[in-house]
């Protein structure tokens, strides 16, 4: 039988909000050893993504916007952040994955007003269950 999402995921997800100055999202990836916060709202509804790569990507262009205080979250983060859920299969996440060119779907369950990310799913996990096979 087809290993599920939820049997390989890392329970639990770090957030942060738009608001949060860029600053404080890359203090908590280093101090938390992550390479991605998922951004949400008050309701605690997934709307973005920061990873690494974002805030690499946000010091290329430190030129144009240092004059501009305040860059946050919003301003850096993904807001076309792909997901899966618990039920989903690991092959189907995998190939997510792949086509997309991403180290992590985040886990999500939908709610009222949207997704509420539950876990991640990262290339590490992936390869943490092909080795315990």
């Amino acid at each position: 039988m087809e290993r599920t999402v939820g049997e390989v995921m890392h329970v639990g997800v770090l957030t942060c909000r738009r608001e949060t100055p860029i600053q404080d999202v890359a203090r908590q990836m280093s101090e938390q050893d992550i390479s991605a916060l998922v951004v949400v709202d008050d309701e605690g509804y997934m709307v973005g993504l920061v990873s690494r790569t974002d805030l690499v990507n946000a010091r290329l262009y430190e030129q144009y916007w240092k004059h501009w205080r305040g860059l946050t979250a919003g301003h850096i983060m993904v807001t076309d952040v792909v997901s899966v859920t618990p039920q989903d299969t690991l092959q189907h996440a995998s190939r997510l994955m792949m086509e997309r060119r991403i180290h992590r779907v985040v886990v999500v369950e939908p709610g009222e007003k949207g997704l509420r990310p539950i876990g991640v799913l990262s290339v590490t996990d992936v390869v943490r269950d092909i080795a315990n096979e």
